[in-house]
């Protein structure tokens, strides 16, 4: 049999709370959310956090959760994996850090000043209506359908490799997760300004919420999940403007395209390596991805302030920097997810991240020079100061000590940044719509 993720907005997920006094009951809430598949390792530069908005807060209180107040928690630790649990079977979200996937909010009234029609009779919008068109056909309405293959698979993967692919799964879930809060309510903000992106915005949120919930089913087949409501509640937001916003999701989608579309056609040509059968679901799933990048490049090229002077250069080579660092550091972190897959960590992020600065080079006026030696070189070396900053934090040392023995490597760490963006950009912002090519293999 199989079981058929829903393609509305409403995901439902079923959490079974396997407890003395009821082995049987089955409860379901409602996903609210959505993701902005990106993470930053320098957004404390220019963003700052705060509280849910009042429209997060709404989806909060009417979100059915799991038996028992989301804060009612009874803490305790998996026996198979070692992962802290709030109660069986639902997992303790992994710590944020500078590394760890981010929710985010923006100015909705700037947001909405940008895309009013009143206010810009002048906006194209002809790229901005054939992209709405392509979301309305939803080519994935029918694509995300479990079968017994999962569970099998999850019950195969033991020790190490089952905490990887746990991990995987939960760092992809929250980014896919954290969205949709923001697309959400930028649906609803702009719905009289402007029908068209508000209605691409929702149904950006639907495909969103497909792939978290699809992920944390995903996370269920090895016997845990994340209750996305409790996270929705706690989890704190950053603040981007809504120009950032455009930058760091466009990268994001286009470098979430090129992950899943490696990774699918490596594991075709490897199929011994294909542990889970979630991957082979990727070719499609990345076409999302893909979908959601081309909206945001012709949002970019309707407001094309972004994109024309000096500090649109300095920006865009500042967000590459970040999103191209961060997904370096995060895979080195985990190589050997990578390695379970029959793949070679280095490799495949530098593939990645060289067709990921083709495409985004096509719309952003400069980028950073992936094929310059010294940026391997230095991302190398970060990712060495990265595990001593690591090992310095797992250590037994007073916190005291801890931050002395930092302070150097942090220092040197920024200078490697510092270096990589003052590196000679590659000059950009040629890009046309008909000639994106997006079928190159790892």
């Amino acid at each position: 049999s199989s079981v058929r993720v829903p393609s509305s907005r409403k995901i439902v997920c079923l959490w079974r709370r396997r407890t003395k006094a009821d082995r049987r009951a089955a409860h379901v809430y409602e996903l609210h959310t959505f993701a902005m598949a990106t993470t930053m390792s320098c957004n404390a530069m220019f963003a700052k956090t705060c509280r849910p908005s009042k429209m997060q807060a709404r989806s909060r209180k009417n979100a059915v959760q799991p038996v028992g107040a989301a804060g009612a928690t009874n803490p305790g630790v998996d026996r198979t994996t070692g992962f802290e649990t709030m109660r069986k079977g639902v997992k303790v979200a992994a710590k944020e850090n500078i590394l760890t996937p981010r929710f985010y909010t923006t100015d909705f009234e700037e947001m909405e000043k940008l895309f009013s029609l009143e206010i810009n009779p002048n906006l194209d919008m002809s790229e901005i209506e054939a992209s709405l068109q392509e979301f309305k056909n939803d080519y994935n309405q029918t694509h995300f359908v479990r079968n017994d293959a999962f569970k099998k698979a999850a019950e195969n993967i033991q020790g190490d490799t089952r905490k990887i692919f746990i991990e995987f799964l939960e760092r992809s879930c929250t980014a896919e997760f954290s969205g949709f809060l923001l697309y959400k309510e930028l649906g609803r903000r702009l719905k009289t300004i402007n029908p068209v992106v508000a209605e691409i915005f929702t149904l950006m949120s639907r495909d969103e919420a497909r792939h978290a919930g699809f992920l944390n089913k995903a996370l269920s087949d090895f016997d845990l999940a994340l209750d996305l409501g409790f996270l929705t509640k706690n989890r704190k937001y950053t603040f981007f403007a809504p120009k950032f916003i455009f930058y760091a999701t466009y990268l994001s989608e286009k470098i979430g395209y090129w992950r899943y579309i490696s990774i699918y056609r490596h594991l075709q040509e490897n199929p011994d390596n294909q542990l889970y059968p979630i991957f082979e679901y990727f070719e499609n799933w990345c076409q999302d991805e893909n979908r959601h990048g081309d909206f945001f490049t012709a949002i970019l090229k309707a407001r094309p302030e972004f994109l024309d002077d000096w500090k649109a250069k300095l920006w865009t080579r500042f967000f590459c920097l970040s999103v191209y660092v961060t997904m370096y550091l995060n895979d080195h972190q985990r190589s050997s997810f990578y390695e379970a897959l029959g793949m070679d960590t280095t490799e495949f992020n530098m593939h990645v991240l060289h067709e990921t600065n083709k495409t985004v080079g096509r719309v952003f006026p400069q980028v950073i020079d992936t094929y310059n030696p010294e940026f391997k070189e230095r991302l190398d070396s970060m990712v060495a100061m990265n595990k001593q900053l690591s090992a310095i934090g797992e250590s037994d040392a007073p916190e005291i000590m801890k931050s002395l023995q930092k302070l150097p490597i942090i220092a040197n760490f920024v200078g490697e940044l510092l270096a990589l963006f003052l590196m000679k950009p590659v000059e950009g912002g040629t890009y046309d719509m008909a000639s994106n090519e997006t079928a190159l293999t790892y």
